[in-house]
């Protein structure tokens, strides 16, 4: 059964990978297993994975993150040339105001802040989908727990029955009440679902410390 993987970078981030020491992540060979375990049919072709370039004025660790991440990109790229794939939006930081957090709220007391917004993520996801679907592929496999995927997944359902769909929601095994819950529309509309990823899984779908390439070698990054 071909197959294609569509990740949500930001949410495999947040719901997963963050505040871990497994970001250095081989995603094509952890949700080749995921979806294999669910479905032993499946025949991954290719593991598209969107996200955003990080921006250094922004980020906590600031250039250091920038490079971090076109290293892990081309370790990807290095090992799986003809399945893996980074498909881009972008980040929009602007300044916003909003109400004071105060109870009851006051609408006019406000407080300017700086608003970062991940732009064209779920748009590409869906297009990617839907254009993968009609030109034959036999299952998509939705990696996120964002709701604005639902349509997509609806859409094609109704135009592509034969397209099987499933959905593995990027979080950690469920412990305790601050885990986000799965989302049930996207759960709804799936063919089969995964709703965490364990601590092993990751563990063992860690990229090798270093990746020889036709120029210079990638090597994790020491602050991951």
């Amino acid at each position: 059964m071909k197959t294609i993987v569509y990740i949500d970078g930001f949410n495999l981030y947040f719901g997963a990978l963050k505040n871990t020491p497994y970001k250095w992540l081989d995603i094509v060979q952890l949700f080749s297993r995921i979806c294999n375990d669910q479905e032993p049919q499946s025949n991954i072709v290719a593991v598209k994975f969107f996200t955003a370039p990080v921006k250094a004025k922004i980020a906590s660790s600031g250039l250091i993150a920038v490079k971090s991440q076109e290293s892990y990109h081309k370790a990807l790229r290095t090992l799986y040339p003809e399945t893996f794939e980074v498909i881009q939006g972008y980040f929009q930081v602007e300044k916003r105001e909003f109400p004071r957090f105060l109870k009851p709220i006051e609408k006019g007391n406000r407080v300017a802040v700086w608003k970062m917004e991940e732009k064209k993520t779920d748009v590409n996801i869906a297009i990617e989908m839907l254009t993968d679907s009609m030109e034959g592929i036999e299952q998509v496999v939705l990696v996120s727990n964002d709701t604005d995927l639902v349509p997509a997944l609806e859409r094609i359902k109704k135009l592509f029955p034969e397209v099987k769909k499933a959905v593995v929601i990027p979080r950690k095994e469920v412990k305790e009440q601050k885990t986000r819950p799965a989302n049930n529309e996207l759960l709804s509309v799936s063919d089969w679902t995964r709703n965490h990823i364990t601590e092993k899984e990751l563990q063992e779908a860690q990229l090798p410390e270093y990746i020889p390439t036709k120029k210079k070698t990638v090597f994790k990054p020491k602050y991951w």
